[in-house]
């Protein structure tokens, strides 16, 4: 178990350094450990809250919060990833939610690479509706697989240039954030799984020290090209690994 803490510590290093949780990929991770299933959402999203606090205290306090952005995605996400959250899903049908949503977003983050360093402020203000469907697709998906949403939302609101590079950070972490809350209360409306979930708590200490870490790394040393790349270089690998697993089963 000394192996998966230092995972999810580098993984948490990564995504809290571009302003995600990390959500999906701890998911691979106590899939390819072999955790009790059942679990998964609670410690993922768990693990997402404690990362992208921090994220969130620090866009704020830097000014970086455009609410009339947030909200028209939070108004479609928050009920239906609490309905997605507290759905019965197969354990094969999650592994290939999984595998396709990591796939996706780790090519989203690679074709957006060079807008996370572009500083042209242009952006196209998106139809309310447009942005609530958005939200609120994503929010299913993320309660269903488990994961907080920011890693869809983030690429796609630069891909469509519906907002400021820095607000759509402010965003993406806010939406994960709230997403998680959200998600981890549908979950907690299934079978008891705190008590199982509790001999895990390791992994929110080091989460919290990587959430830390990712964050001083963005500030202070790599530009967010480089983490943006690593991070999605590491995304297409765990998905290629739940691939592997897949077709090994």
């Amino acid at each position: 178990m000394a192996l998966l803490a230092i995972l999810f510590l580098v993984v948490a290093i990564l995504y809290s350094s571009v302003g995600l949780g990390g959500g999906s990929t701890y998911f691979a991770l106590l899939l390819i450990w072999g955790i009790p299933y059942f679990i998964f959402p609670v410690i993922a999203l768990s693990c997402n809250i404690i990362v992208v606090s921090g994220n969130c205290l620090n866009y704020i306090r830097a000014g970086n919060f455009n609410l009339r952005l947030l909200i028209p995605y939070l108004i479609g996400s928050v009920p239906s990833a609490y309905i997605g959250g507290s759905l019965p899903i197969e354990k094969r049908l999650f592994e290939i939610l999984l595998f396709l949503s990591l796939s996706v977003a780790g090519f989203l983050l690679l074709l957006n690479i060079k807008s996370y360093d572009d500083k042209e402020e242009s952006y196209r203000k998106i139809p309310i509706p447009v942005s609530i469907l958005i939200g609120g697709i994503l929010g299913f998906i993320s309660g269903i697989v488990g994961i907080g949403g920011g890693i869809f939302l983030s690429p796609i609101l630069i891909l469509i240039k519906a907002g400021k590079s820095r607000h759509i950070a402010t965003t993406a972490s806010l939406f994960i954030l709230i997403n998680s809350i959200s998600g981890i209360i549908g979950q907690l409306t299934k079978n008891a799984v705190l008590l199982e979930a509790s001999n895990y708590w390791y992994l929110l200490v080091v989460v919290l020290i990587g959430g830390q870490v990712g964050n001083f790394l963005n500030l202070k040393i790599f530009s967010a090209r480089i983490l943006v790349l690593l991070t999605a270089i590491l995304v297409i690998f765990v998905a290629a690994r739940i691939g592997f697993k897949i077709y090994l089963n």
